[in-house]
């Protein structure tokens, strides 16, 4: 074991876990951040996307070890009310439909259009293919980001612009 202070949505979280323990687990099991799912444990299904500093990864992937000082962002990170500008063109657009996939998604869409915020079709699928839904609301996720894609998310502000 071994002890680790993370950032984690802006706060300094410790943590006493074994430097293997992937950090879905460490998010999920030891800060009861469940919002970020567990799917496939391979990195293949992106229902554990997270942002490490503002970059869509994979956490069922991701050893504790290898965070350091980076800032891990997680859906309960980008805005506790539900009202960043893609959780509300989420809700908007009817994507979810079983939702169990959609926190990875939100976090990719959200990495994607922090790098591009007016991305192509092709940059949309580009960025979501390794997000996969089981009920099929692709065309609901590439609209969903089109509606939010002209607005300007801020560098890595969690909250998008919006106080």
């Amino acid at each position: 074991m071994a002890k680790y202070n993370l950032k984690i949505n802006g706060k300094t979280q410790q943590v006493d876990v074994d430097p293997s323990t992937p950090m879905l687990w460490v998010l999920r099991d030891h800060l009861n951040l469940v919002g970020t799912k567990f799917g496939c444990g391979m990195a293949q299904c992106g229902a554990c996307t997270v942002h490490l500093d503002g970059n869509a990864v994979r956490s069922c992937s991701l050893p504790v070890s290898v965070v350091g000082k980076g800032a891990i962002t997680t859906i309960e990170g980008l805005s506790a009310e539900a009202t960043h500008p893609l959780q509300k063109a989420w809700l908007e657009h009817d994507v979810a439909q079983c939702g169990y996939c959609q926190s990875g998604q939100i976090m990719s869409a959200t990495a994607l259009l922090k790098n591009n915020p007016k991305p192509t079709d092709a940059d949309i699928d580009a960025a979501m293919s390794g997000n996969i839904c089981r009920c099929g609301t692709y065309l609901r996720i590439k609209e969903a980001i089109k509606a939010v894609s002209p607005l300007t998310l801020r560098g890595s502000d969690p909250n998008g612009g919006k106080k």
